[in-house]
Protein backbone atom coordinates (compact mmCIF):
# COMPACT_ATOMS: atom_id res chain seq x y z
CA UNK A 1 0.00 0.00 0.00
CA UNK A 2 1.47 3.65 -0.95
CA UNK A 3 1.89 5.65 2.49
CA UNK A 4 0.83 8.98 0.70
CA UNK A 5 -2.67 7.22 0.26
CA UNK A 6 -5.17 7.93 2.49
CA UNK A 7 -9.14 6.88 1.78
CA UNK A 8 -10.72 9.59 0.30
CA UNK A 9 -14.10 10.52 -1.83
CA UNK A 10 -12.14 13.27 -3.94
CA UNK A 11 -9.83 12.68 -6.09
CA UNK A 12 -8.45 15.50 -8.99
CA UNK A 13 -7.99 15.14 -12.86
CA UNK A 14 -5.09 16.85 -14.36
CA UNK A 15 -4.26 17.07 -17.82
CA UNK A 16 -1.13 15.56 -18.85
CA UNK A 17 -0.59 16.24 -23.09
CA UNK A 18 2.81 17.91 -22.12
CA UNK A 19 4.14 15.83 -18.73
CA UNK A 20 6.34 18.22 -17.77
CA UNK A 21 3.95 20.92 -17.59
CA UNK A 22 0.38 19.27 -15.89
CA UNK A 23 -3.07 21.30 -15.94
CA UNK A 24 -5.11 20.77 -13.98
CA UNK A 25 -8.87 19.82 -14.95
CA UNK A 26 -11.23 19.25 -12.04
CA UNK A 27 -12.44 16.83 -9.55
CA UNK A 28 -13.08 13.38 -9.30
CA UNK A 29 -15.90 12.43 -7.08
CA UNK A 30 -17.44 9.27 -5.54
CA UNK A 31 -20.70 8.43 -5.67
CA UNK A 32 -21.20 6.00 -3.64
CA UNK A 33 -24.91 5.06 -4.95
CA UNK A 34 -24.39 3.57 -8.21
CA UNK A 35 -20.36 3.07 -7.21
CA UNK A 36 -19.21 5.25 -10.02
CA UNK A 37 -17.26 7.95 -10.29
CA UNK A 38 -18.20 12.01 -11.12
CA UNK A 39 -16.21 14.65 -12.86
CA UNK A 40 -16.38 18.81 -12.01
CA UNK A 41 -14.19 21.02 -13.75
CA UNK A 42 -12.37 23.72 -12.38
CA UNK A 43 -13.02 26.96 -13.31
CA UNK A 44 -9.48 27.10 -15.10
CA UNK A 45 -10.14 24.63 -17.26
CA UNK A 46 -14.03 26.03 -18.51
CA UNK A 47 -12.12 29.30 -19.20
CA UNK A 48 -8.87 27.44 -21.46
CA UNK A 49 -10.04 23.67 -21.75
CA UNK A 50 -11.75 21.32 -23.80
CA UNK A 51 -14.82 19.16 -23.61
CA UNK A 52 -12.69 15.38 -22.95
CA UNK A 53 -15.94 13.74 -24.06
CA UNK A 54 -19.25 14.91 -25.81
CA UNK A 55 -21.14 13.98 -22.76
CA UNK A 56 -18.83 16.21 -20.54
CA UNK A 57 -19.39 19.75 -22.33
CA UNK A 58 -17.81 22.66 -20.63
CA UNK A 59 -20.18 23.56 -18.14
CA UNK A 60 -20.08 24.15 -14.00
CA UNK A 61 -22.05 21.11 -12.93
CA UNK A 62 -21.04 17.65 -11.78
CA UNK A 63 -20.98 15.61 -14.63
CA UNK A 64 -22.23 11.84 -13.23
CA UNK A 65 -22.06 9.10 -15.43
CA UNK A 66 -25.17 6.99 -16.48
CA UNK A 67 -24.30 3.80 -15.82
CA UNK A 68 -22.93 1.79 -12.58
CA UNK A 69 -19.64 1.03 -11.72
CA UNK A 70 -18.59 3.25 -14.05
CA UNK A 71 -17.02 6.88 -14.85
CA UNK A 72 -17.92 10.08 -15.99
CA UNK A 73 -17.38 10.18 -20.04
CA UNK A 74 -13.42 9.95 -20.80
CA UNK A 75 -12.39 9.40 -17.49
CA UNK A 76 -14.02 6.00 -17.44
CA UNK A 77 -11.45 5.29 -20.04
CA UNK A 78 -8.22 6.47 -17.35
CA UNK A 79 -9.01 3.01 -15.31
CA UNK A 80 -7.29 0.35 -15.49
CA UNK A 81 -8.10 -2.94 -16.99
CA UNK A 82 -9.13 -5.86 -16.11
CA UNK A 83 -5.48 -7.19 -15.36
CA UNK A 84 -4.76 -4.08 -13.87
CA UNK A 85 -7.16 -4.21 -11.48
CA UNK A 86 -5.76 -7.21 -10.43
CA UNK A 87 -2.49 -5.90 -10.04
CA UNK A 88 -3.19 -3.40 -7.92
CA UNK A 89 -5.71 -5.48 -5.64
CA UNK A 90 -2.67 -7.80 -5.42
CA UNK A 91 0.54 -5.46 -5.69
CA UNK A 92 -1.04 -2.44 -4.03
CA UNK A 93 -3.29 -3.38 -2.15
CA UNK A 94 -5.13 -0.64 -1.06
CA UNK A 95 -7.47 -0.20 1.72
CA UNK A 96 -10.55 0.16 -0.49
CA UNK A 97 -11.45 -1.32 -3.58
CA UNK A 98 -13.89 1.63 -5.24
CA UNK A 99 -13.73 2.73 -8.60
CA UNK A 100 -11.62 5.71 -7.34
CA UNK A 101 -9.37 3.89 -6.01
CA UNK A 102 -8.50 1.97 -9.29
CA UNK A 103 -8.50 5.24 -11.26
CA UNK A 104 -5.45 6.61 -8.70
CA UNK A 105 -3.83 3.45 -8.57
CA UNK A 106 -3.64 2.84 -12.19
CA UNK A 107 -0.78 5.06 -12.09
CA UNK A 108 1.15 8.07 -14.11
CA UNK A 109 1.97 5.43 -17.20
CA UNK A 110 -2.02 4.89 -17.47
CA UNK A 111 -3.37 4.67 -21.38
CA UNK A 112 -3.71 8.56 -22.47
CA UNK A 113 -2.98 11.87 -21.19
CA UNK A 114 -5.09 11.68 -18.19
CA UNK A 115 -3.57 11.51 -15.10
CA UNK A 116 -5.07 11.47 -11.18
CA UNK A 117 -3.76 12.96 -8.20
CA UNK A 118 -3.71 13.49 -4.58
CA UNK A 119 -3.24 17.09 -4.95
CA UNK A 120 -5.73 19.51 -6.79
CA UNK A 121 -2.74 21.74 -6.78
CA UNK A 122 0.24 20.01 -7.38
CA UNK A 123 0.34 16.64 -9.65
CA UNK A 124 0.73 13.97 -7.07
CA UNK A 125 0.33 10.78 -8.70
CA UNK A 126 0.83 6.98 -7.94
CA UNK A 127 4.24 6.35 -8.85
CA UNK A 128 5.86 2.95 -9.37
CA UNK A 129 9.13 3.56 -10.70
CA UNK A 130 11.59 3.37 -13.46
CA UNK A 131 10.12 1.25 -16.24
CA UNK A 132 11.69 -2.11 -16.79
CA UNK A 133 13.76 -2.94 -20.42
CA UNK A 134 14.10 -5.17 -22.84
CA UNK A 135 16.15 -7.65 -21.09
CA UNK A 136 14.05 -7.60 -17.75
CA UNK A 137 10.95 -9.54 -20.11
CA UNK A 138 11.57 -13.08 -18.72
CA UNK A 139 11.85 -11.43 -15.22
CA UNK A 140 8.52 -9.96 -15.27
CA UNK A 141 7.13 -13.36 -17.18
CA UNK A 142 8.10 -15.02 -13.85
CA UNK A 143 6.16 -12.04 -11.70
CA UNK A 144 3.15 -12.50 -13.53
CA UNK A 145 3.27 -16.01 -12.57
CA UNK A 146 3.33 -15.33 -9.03
CA UNK A 147 0.58 -13.09 -9.49
CA UNK A 148 -1.50 -15.35 -11.47
CA UNK A 149 -0.81 -17.76 -8.50
CA UNK A 150 -1.05 -15.93 -5.71
CA UNK A 151 2.33 -15.72 -4.75
CA UNK A 152 4.28 -13.15 -2.77
CA UNK A 153 5.68 -10.64 -5.06
CA UNK A 154 9.09 -8.40 -3.58
CA UNK A 155 8.85 -5.44 -2.88
CA UNK A 156 11.70 -4.18 -4.59
CA UNK A 157 10.10 -6.11 -7.59
CA UNK A 158 7.12 -4.79 -7.71
CA UNK A 159 7.91 -2.18 -9.92
CA UNK A 160 8.72 -4.32 -12.51
CA UNK A 161 4.34 -4.78 -13.52
CA UNK A 162 2.14 -1.83 -14.12
CA UNK A 163 -1.57 -1.57 -14.07
CA UNK A 164 -2.78 0.95 -16.40
CA UNK A 165 -1.14 0.64 -19.41
CA UNK A 166 -4.03 -0.70 -21.61
CA UNK A 167 -7.66 0.14 -21.88
CA UNK A 168 -9.36 -3.13 -21.80
CA UNK A 169 -8.69 -6.72 -21.36
CA UNK A 170 -7.46 -9.30 -18.92
CA UNK A 171 -4.70 -10.84 -20.86
CA UNK A 172 -1.54 -10.75 -18.59
CA UNK A 173 0.87 -7.65 -19.55
CA UNK A 174 3.33 -5.01 -18.39
CA UNK A 175 4.99 -2.24 -19.42
CA UNK A 176 8.79 -2.11 -21.07
CA UNK A 177 10.97 0.83 -22.42
CA UNK A 178 13.05 0.34 -25.52
CA UNK A 179 15.34 2.76 -26.61
CA UNK A 180 13.24 5.08 -24.52
CA UNK A 181 9.80 4.69 -26.04
CA UNK A 182 7.30 2.63 -24.29
CA UNK A 183 6.07 -0.79 -25.32
CA UNK A 184 3.61 -2.74 -23.71
CA UNK A 185 4.51 -6.41 -23.17
CA UNK A 186 2.01 -8.90 -23.52
CA UNK A 187 2.03 -12.61 -22.15
CA UNK A 188 0.36 -15.61 -22.54
CA UNK A 189 -2.96 -16.64 -20.33
CA UNK A 190 -2.47 -19.69 -18.60
CA UNK A 191 -3.87 -22.94 -20.32
CA UNK A 192 -4.11 -21.27 -23.52
CA UNK A 193 -3.77 -24.56 -26.46
CA UNK A 194 -1.44 -22.10 -28.74
CA UNK A 195 1.46 -19.82 -28.21
CA UNK A 196 -1.03 -16.60 -28.59
CA UNK A 197 1.51 -13.72 -28.40
CA UNK A 198 3.19 -15.29 -31.56
CA UNK A 199 -0.10 -15.58 -33.50
CA UNK A 200 -0.83 -12.01 -32.32
CA UNK A 201 2.30 -10.95 -34.15
CA UNK A 202 1.40 -12.87 -37.22
CA UNK A 203 -2.13 -11.61 -37.33
CA UNK A 204 -1.45 -8.20 -36.77
CA UNK A 205 1.18 -7.95 -39.52
CA UNK A 206 -1.41 -9.96 -41.95
CA UNK A 207 -3.46 -7.31 -41.48
CA UNK A 208 -1.10 -4.73 -42.46
CA UNK A 209 -0.74 -6.81 -45.92
CA UNK A 210 -4.68 -6.29 -46.53
CA UNK A 211 -4.06 -2.49 -46.01
CA UNK A 212 -4.60 -1.85 -42.24
CA UNK A 213 -2.59 0.62 -39.96
CA UNK A 214 -1.66 -1.20 -37.29
CA UNK A 215 0.51 -1.00 -33.96
CA UNK A 216 4.03 -1.84 -34.34
CA UNK A 217 4.91 -5.36 -32.88
CA UNK A 218 7.87 -7.58 -31.88
CA UNK A 219 7.64 -11.28 -30.55
CA UNK A 220 10.30 -11.93 -27.90
CA UNK A 221 11.11 -15.49 -27.23
CA UNK A 222 10.71 -16.62 -23.23
CA UNK A 223 12.24 -20.04 -21.99
CA UNK A 224 8.22 -21.36 -23.19
CA UNK A 225 6.77 -19.87 -25.92
CA UNK A 226 6.84 -15.71 -26.49
CA UNK A 227 5.77 -12.31 -25.46
CA UNK A 228 4.59 -9.85 -27.52
CA UNK A 229 5.80 -5.82 -27.59
CA UNK A 230 3.62 -3.49 -28.72
CA UNK A 231 4.43 0.47 -29.33
CA UNK A 232 1.98 2.32 -27.65
CA UNK A 233 0.36 4.92 -30.21
CA UNK A 234 -0.69 7.17 -27.08
CA UNK A 235 2.76 8.51 -27.00
CA UNK A 236 4.45 10.62 -29.53
CA UNK A 237 8.71 11.01 -28.80
CA UNK A 238 10.97 9.29 -26.30
CA UNK A 239 11.92 9.74 -22.62
CA UNK A 240 10.32 11.48 -20.39
CA UNK A 241 9.27 14.72 -23.03
CA UNK A 242 7.52 12.40 -25.06
CA UNK A 243 4.03 13.94 -25.24
CA UNK A 244 1.01 12.21 -24.60
CA UNK A 245 -2.02 12.10 -26.84
CA UNK A 246 -5.85 11.83 -25.25
CA UNK A 247 -7.62 9.20 -26.24
CA UNK A 248 -11.38 7.47 -26.18
CA UNK A 249 -12.41 3.88 -26.22
CA UNK A 250 -15.18 3.07 -28.85
CA UNK A 251 -17.20 2.75 -26.22
CA UNK A 252 -16.61 5.85 -24.47
CA UNK A 253 -17.31 7.55 -27.52
CA UNK A 254 -20.11 6.31 -29.00
CA UNK A 255 -21.88 6.56 -25.39
CA UNK A 256 -21.39 10.05 -25.18
CA UNK A 257 -22.93 10.31 -28.42
CA UNK A 258 -25.85 8.32 -27.27
CA UNK A 259 -25.10 5.61 -30.10
CA UNK A 260 -25.19 1.96 -29.94
CA UNK A 261 -22.32 -0.01 -29.97
CA UNK A 262 -21.48 -0.93 -34.03
CA UNK A 263 -19.10 -0.31 -36.62
CA UNK A 264 -21.35 1.54 -38.97
CA UNK A 265 -22.04 3.78 -36.20
CA UNK A 266 -18.26 4.37 -35.02
CA UNK A 267 -17.60 4.89 -39.06
CA UNK A 268 -20.44 7.86 -38.89
CA UNK A 269 -18.58 9.25 -35.94
CA UNK A 270 -15.29 9.42 -37.49
CA UNK A 271 -17.16 11.02 -40.54
CA UNK A 272 -17.96 13.69 -38.17
CA UNK A 273 -15.65 14.26 -35.99
CA UNK A 274 -12.33 13.39 -37.81
CA UNK A 275 -10.32 15.73 -40.09
CA UNK A 276 -12.25 16.32 -43.65
CA UNK A 277 -9.32 15.28 -45.56
CA UNK A 278 -8.94 11.77 -43.42
CA UNK A 279 -12.32 10.78 -42.92
CA UNK A 280 -13.34 9.09 -46.04
CA UNK A 281 -9.94 6.56 -45.79
CA UNK A 282 -10.29 6.34 -42.06
CA UNK A 283 -14.06 4.98 -42.59
CA UNK A 284 -13.01 2.91 -44.90
CA UNK A 285 -9.81 1.45 -43.15
CA UNK A 286 -12.55 0.62 -40.55
CA UNK A 287 -14.78 -1.38 -43.10
CA UNK A 288 -11.18 -3.66 -44.13
CA UNK A 289 -10.79 -3.64 -40.40
CA UNK A 290 -14.08 -5.31 -39.25
CA UNK A 291 -13.87 -7.56 -42.73
CA UNK A 292 -10.72 -9.05 -41.62
CA UNK A 293 -11.84 -9.18 -37.89
CA UNK A 294 -14.36 -11.42 -39.28
CA UNK A 295 -12.45 -13.40 -42.01
CA UNK A 296 -9.53 -14.03 -39.14
CA UNK A 297 -12.51 -15.17 -36.26
CA UNK A 298 -11.18 -12.50 -34.37
CA UNK A 299 -14.58 -12.18 -32.19
CA UNK A 300 -13.42 -10.48 -29.44
CA UNK A 301 -13.19 -7.09 -31.36
CA UNK A 302 -15.37 -5.62 -28.38
CA UNK A 303 -15.56 -1.48 -28.32
CA UNK A 304 -12.53 -1.13 -25.71
CA UNK A 305 -10.39 -2.48 -28.97
CA UNK A 306 -10.88 0.35 -31.07
CA UNK A 307 -9.67 3.79 -29.95
CA UNK A 308 -9.86 7.41 -31.59
CA UNK A 309 -7.19 9.36 -30.23
CA UNK A 310 -7.94 13.37 -30.33
CA UNK A 311 -5.76 15.77 -32.55
CA UNK A 312 -5.12 19.74 -30.86
CA UNK A 313 -7.88 20.60 -32.78
CA UNK A 314 -9.90 18.05 -30.66
CA UNK A 315 -10.65 16.00 -33.91
CA UNK A 316 -11.09 12.41 -33.42
CA UNK A 317 -8.81 10.17 -35.60
CA UNK A 318 -8.66 5.89 -35.77
CA UNK A 319 -5.95 4.87 -34.15
CA UNK A 320 -3.96 2.01 -35.51
CA UNK A 321 -5.28 -1.79 -34.98
CA UNK A 322 -4.44 -3.68 -31.91
CA UNK A 323 -4.85 -6.40 -29.94
CA UNK A 324 -6.03 -8.56 -33.07
CA UNK A 325 -5.98 -12.47 -33.00
CA UNK A 326 -8.25 -15.41 -33.78
CA UNK A 327 -10.47 -16.20 -30.74
CA UNK A 328 -10.51 -19.57 -31.65
CA UNK A 329 -14.05 -20.06 -30.95
CA UNK A 330 -16.00 -19.89 -34.14
CA UNK A 331 -18.80 -18.12 -32.39
CA UNK A 332 -19.84 -16.93 -35.64
CA UNK A 333 -21.17 -13.39 -34.51
CA UNK A 334 -18.96 -10.15 -33.40
CA UNK A 335 -18.76 -8.18 -30.23
CA UNK A 336 -19.83 -4.66 -32.34
CA UNK A 337 -23.25 -4.66 -34.67
CA UNK A 338 -21.69 -5.41 -38.06
CA UNK A 339 -24.86 -4.35 -40.27
CA UNK A 340 -28.28 -5.04 -41.10
CA UNK A 341 -28.03 -8.73 -39.27
CA UNK A 342 -26.72 -7.12 -36.48
CA UNK A 343 -23.29 -8.96 -35.21
CA UNK A 344 -23.19 -12.00 -37.72
CA UNK A 345 -19.97 -12.45 -38.95
CA UNK A 346 -20.73 -12.79 -42.44
CA UNK A 347 -19.43 -10.49 -45.90
CA UNK A 348 -22.93 -10.02 -46.99
CA UNK A 349 -23.63 -8.14 -43.35
CA UNK A 350 -21.11 -6.11 -43.44
CA UNK A 351 -21.48 -4.88 -46.99
CA UNK A 352 -25.39 -4.26 -46.27
CA UNK A 353 -24.77 -0.89 -44.73
CA UNK A 354 -21.40 0.07 -47.09
CA UNK A 355 -23.17 3.62 -47.57
CA UNK A 356 -22.82 4.45 -43.61
CA UNK A 357 -18.94 3.92 -44.28
CA UNK A 358 -18.51 6.09 -47.36
CA UNK A 359 -18.52 3.53 -49.90
CA UNK A 360 -20.83 2.42 -52.87
CA UNK A 361 -22.02 -1.18 -52.76
CA UNK A 362 -19.35 -2.03 -55.80
CA UNK A 363 -16.55 -0.62 -53.45
CA UNK A 364 -17.62 -2.19 -50.35
CA UNK A 365 -17.38 -5.77 -52.26
CA UNK A 366 -13.87 -4.52 -53.82
CA UNK A 367 -12.56 -3.59 -50.46
CA UNK A 368 -13.94 -6.99 -48.86
CA UNK A 369 -12.58 -9.13 -51.97
CA UNK A 370 -8.82 -7.55 -51.54
CA UNK A 371 -9.05 -8.12 -47.69
CA UNK A 372 -10.16 -11.64 -48.38
CA UNK A 373 -7.10 -12.67 -50.78
CA UNK A 374 -4.85 -11.52 -48.03
CA UNK A 375 -6.95 -13.57 -45.61
CA UNK A 376 -6.72 -16.67 -48.13
CA UNK A 377 -2.45 -16.57 -47.27
CA UNK A 378 -2.91 -16.71 -43.77
CA UNK A 379 -1.10 -20.12 -43.65
CA UNK A 380 2.11 -19.36 -45.34
CA UNK A 381 2.18 -15.68 -43.89
CA UNK A 382 2.01 -16.91 -40.09
CA UNK A 383 4.84 -20.31 -40.98
CA UNK A 384 6.83 -17.49 -42.24
CA UNK A 385 6.79 -15.14 -39.22
CA UNK A 386 7.16 -18.41 -37.10
CA UNK A 387 4.39 -19.81 -35.78
CA UNK A 388 4.40 -23.45 -35.27
CA UNK A 389 2.39 -26.36 -37.59
CA UNK A 390 0.62 -27.53 -34.84
CA UNK A 391 -0.74 -24.23 -33.55
CA UNK A 392 -1.80 -23.48 -37.31
CA UNK A 393 -3.49 -26.36 -37.67
CA UNK A 394 -5.07 -25.88 -34.15
CA UNK A 395 -6.29 -22.46 -35.67
CA UNK A 396 -7.06 -23.77 -38.78
CA UNK A 397 -10.24 -25.49 -37.41
CA UNK A 398 -12.24 -22.14 -36.83
CA UNK A 399 -10.40 -19.65 -39.66
CA UNK A 400 -10.58 -22.49 -42.11
CA UNK A 401 -14.20 -23.97 -41.06
CA UNK A 402 -16.61 -23.92 -43.87
CA UNK A 403 -18.66 -20.69 -42.53
CA UNK A 404 -15.38 -18.54 -42.92
CA UNK A 405 -13.98 -20.56 -46.34
CA UNK A 406 -16.61 -20.14 -48.62
CA UNK A 407 -17.16 -15.99 -47.67
CA UNK A 408 -13.45 -16.32 -48.69
CA UNK A 409 -14.06 -17.98 -51.66
CA UNK A 410 -16.97 -16.11 -53.02
CA UNK A 411 -15.54 -12.86 -52.14
CA UNK A 412 -12.18 -13.62 -53.76
CA UNK A 413 -14.29 -15.34 -57.14
CA UNK A 414 -14.28 -10.95 -57.97
CA UNK A 415 -11.11 -9.79 -59.18
CA UNK A 416 -9.36 -7.31 -56.86
CA UNK A 417 -6.03 -5.72 -56.50
CA UNK A 418 -3.56 -6.37 -53.66
CA UNK A 419 -4.49 -3.50 -51.56
CA UNK A 420 -1.34 -1.43 -50.86
CA UNK A 421 0.43 -3.16 -47.25
CA UNK A 422 -0.46 -0.16 -44.78
CA UNK A 423 2.71 1.43 -42.69
CA UNK A 424 2.75 0.17 -39.46
CA UNK A 425 2.65 2.76 -36.81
Amino acid sequence: MTDSYRVTDELYLWWLGRPQSPVPIGTLRLLRATRGVSLQYREEWLRNGFALSEDLPLTDIEHRPLERDAAAGAVDDARPDRWGERVVRFIDKPPRLSLLEYLYFAGDDRFGALGVSLSAETYVAHHTGALPQLRDVEEIHELVRKVLDNEPVPQTKRRLIAPGTTLGGARPKALIEIDGAQWVVKFAEPGEPTDAPLIEHACMTLAAEAGIRVASTRPVRLVDGHALVVLRFDREGVGESAQRTHAQSALVALRAEGSPVGYPELAQLLRRRAPVPLAKDHMRELFRRMVFNILVDNTDDHEKNHVLLMDDAQQLLLAPAFDVLPAGQGLGYQQMRVGQNGADSTIENACSEAALFGLAPDEARKEAAQVAQVCSGWKAHFAEVGVGRSDIEYLSQFIDRDFLREQREESNAAPAKRPPRARRS
